[in-house]
């Protein structure tokens, strides 16, 4: 439901469930148990528009359309409805008999980049205190692992944007890599469009001739999986004709001849022959991405979900550092974050490698630090563990018993039918959601916890801006709410302190848990979050350290970063030097095809919730598969027809959708459906040796017909 009208007083400002936008919405109780959604102008990353996903979430919260009861397998192999004491002491009586038989790394953790950052900071908390286990990662390695890797090779930390998207419209070009707004997060649209209102101009590179792309004023379409010679390429012409800003290189970064010797390797008419993007197409994403002052290179999923990401964003930070355009007023590189924390959530605790406030596990002073405010030996912490897809690969066999937490991997992760034979082969399953999930079909134990609008706790936007979703309805009967969860579980599992139910006492925690890392939140409070809008980190506590300021004021936040210095020891950003490789699977003659997947406007992410919308259902039914003309003729396929799309992992069925905004040698999928239709079913998970991403965005493929 939407309403513009006058705010009611019982109205709550909050912000969507849905991408790292976070927009900002109204809600406001009504009769039935669910609330109005309706516009809220006051914030500023949205400024009142929302998608047809925003506008629609409060459907979910129906009682129809969620679960109401936690759910425990029956004799006879059905889940059926159990009281919460019943699944909470089977849950833990299981996660105990497994660790007693087989050891703590026979547990798993499975979290997700939609859980608050409260919520994120306790699961980590909750593994590696209560379980004592390595064995927690979280389906943000799938989103954006890349980026982040490649951010704090070069700058010494990551962020997602390193600036706010108010400075987008006011940059003199953007190259937009690998994204299409215009459907993953509608309401950020108008930056672009309001960029190119101002003079500015907007290349996109995308495969496909998106909704985005249409509004660009160059599109290259780079065959997938291509991406890093295309940077490599433009940086080539950058130094070729002379638009090195040869100040900045001495100045404020390291590693200079490295990475254009690697770059020199790519001359242009080698990049075309590998991408194929023409050599005037290349000379003019130079010149227009050279001639203003000011300049920004945002990826998103396309470039970063490759077996190469780290190396391919590493690739379009190495073109911004040889032209100035990071660390400088309205330039920089930055990352469109996908999930609605995924930044967040990667900061606090929940990803195999990490401590909260960005902290490595390997870093003796962080572990002491954080088992300090746990109150543990730092020597009980255990090490890094496997990253997602290899803890899902894991399980069965090294891995025996999981808890998943927001995330649904049957439909989400690749290789997805390996996966679920992998879920169905565990000793026991345990599942968190607001929904019965594909994956939680599969659980030995479901259970029903709150929704966005029941609970109050933060999030952290793909700008870095840690914002406050407040409570604004009460949940049905029945259900609880994930710190609950953990708190019963931590109980039962013999840890009595340390996991209250209180998300504001979390957080206060969490406060002093990244006091002094990289992701510092120190310096915020719930009280700061709801008067200023959010707050952008790192916001440290006030020390008195710093005379610039006075002692006892807070720290205002940073919503831009390295103006003065990069995070790195020297201050200096890091040139890496990369050369391009193939992707992990080329066409051959039995898979001549290349397949990239991704998302459209009307559904999120695994489709688990928007697939429960009757909306969202009628804009976007279904699967389909996108081709060119050309190879539809090749195959006698006409619109509609059911193709078969075959890799080397499975095959998934779905309408032909003909249209010319593709190459003719790539087909799309999207991937928010379960069943036949499964796009994660095709692809690959060949992993980034860095950031351990699974290589989404490009695979071979054959496309067949299907005959009744």
């Amino acid at each position: 439901m939407q309403s513009t009208g006058t705010r009611n007083p019982a109205t709550t400002p909050t912000h969507c469930p849905y991408c790292a936008l976070q927009c900002g919405m109204n809600l406001t109780p009504v009769e039935g148990g669910t609330v109005e959604v309706s516009e809220r102008a006051d914030f500023p990353v949205n400024r009142g528009a929302l998608c047809g996903k925003g506008r629609t979430a409060a459907a979910v919260l129906a009682p129809g359309a969620r679960l109401t009861s936690p759910l425990v397998r029956s004799g006879d192999g059905a889940l059926v409805p159990a009281g919460w004491d019943e699944a909470l002491d089977r849950i833990a009586g299981n996660l105990e008999r497994t660790r007693a038989r087989y050891g703590a790394d026979a547990l798993g953790v499975f979290g997700g980049g939609g859980l608050t950052n409260e919520k994120a900071y306790a699961l980590g908390k909750f593994a590696r205190v209560v379980l004592g286990t390595s064995q927690i990662d979280y389906n943000g390695r799938f989103c954006m692992s890349s980026a982040a890797a490649a951010g704090t090779r070069a700058f010494g930390l990551d962020r997602g944007l390193p600036f706010p998207l108010e400075d987008v419209p006011r940059t003199g070009c953007v190259i937009l890599v690998g994204s299409n707004p215009a459907e993953t997060m509608p309401p950020s649209l108008r930056y672009f469009t309001e960029l190119r209102e101002n003079g500015g101009t907007l290349i996109v590179v995308d495969p496909r001739r998106t909704k985005t792309a249409e509004q660009a004023d160059l599109h290259l379409a780079p065959r997938p999986g291509t991406d890093l010679a295309l940077a490599l390429g433009m940086l080539h012409l950058v130094v070729a004709e002379g638009r090195v800003d040869e100040a900045y290189v001495e100045e404020r970064t390291s590693g200079w001849e490295e990475a254009r010797a690697a770059a020199m390797a790519h001359w242009p008419e080698h990049v075309e022959r590998i991408t194929g993007v023409s050599v005037p197409e290349l000379r003019e994403a130079v010149r227009l991405f050279c001639a203003p002052e000011a300049a920004m290179v945002l990826t998103a999923r396309g470039p970063e979900q490759q077996a190469k990401g780290t190396d391919t964003v590493g690739a379009w930070i190495n073109l911004c550092l040889a032209t100035g355009r990071a660390g400088r007023p309205l330039s920089g590189y930055g990352c469109l974050t996908g999930q609605g924390n995924g930044q967040g959530g990667r900061e606090h605790g929940q990803k195999a490698d990490q401590l909260p406030g960005y902290r490595k596990l390997t870093d003796p002073a962080a572990r002491r630090h954080v088992a300090g405010v746990w109150g543990v030996d730092p020597d009980s912490l255990p090490g890094p563990g496997r990253s997602a897809y290899e803890l899902l690969d894991a399980l069965g066999t090294d891995v025996r018993s999981l808890l998943v937490m927001g995330s649904n991997p049957v439909v989400s992760a690749p290789r997805a039918a390996h996966v679920e034979e992998r879920l169905r082969s565990l000793d026991f399953l345990a599942v968190c959601d607001v929904v019965l999930s594909e994956t939680a079909e599969l659980a030995d134990v479901v259970l029903p916890v709150t929704q966005w609008a029941e609970e109050t706790g933060t999030t952290t936007n793909l700008e870095g801006r840690v914002l406050l979703r407040r409570r604004a309805l009460t949940p049905p009967d029945g259900i609880r709410g994930d710190l609950e969860v953990l708190h019963g579980l931590a109980g039962r599992l013999g840890v009595e302190k340390g996991f209250p139910t209180d998300p504001e006492e979390v957080f206060e925690e969490l406060r002093r848990a990244s006091a002094g890392g990289p992701a510092d939140y120190s310096g915020i409070d719930y009280r700061r979050l709801a008067e200023e809008n959010g707050v952008f980190w790192p916001c440290p506590a006030p020390t008195g350290g710093d005379e610039t300021r006075d002692p006892a004021a807070p720290h205002p936040g940073t919503p831009r970063l390295f103006l003065d210095r990069f995070a790195t020891d020297d201050g200096r950003a890091r040139f890496v030097p990369v050369a391009h490789r193939p992707s992990a699977e080329e066409p051959d003659d039995e898979y001549p095809v290349l397949l990239t997947t991704g998302r459209v406007v009307s559904q999120y992410q695994s489709g688990a919730q928007t697939r429960r919308v009757a909306e969202l259902n009628a804009a976007a039914p279904g699967p389909f598969v996108e081709l060119h003309p050309r190879l539809a003729a090749r195959l006698g396929a006409a619109e509609g027809d059911p193709l078969a799309v075959v890799s080397r992992r499975g095959r998934a069925v779905a309408p032909a959708r003909i249209t010319t905004g593709i190459r003719p040698d790539t087909v799309f999928m999207p991937f928010h459906w379960p069943g036949e239709g499964r796009a994660n079913t095709l692809t690959n998970p060949a992993l980034d040796p860095t950031s351990r991403m699974p290589e989404f965005k490009v695979c071979a493929v054959r496309v067949e017909t299907v005959t009744s």
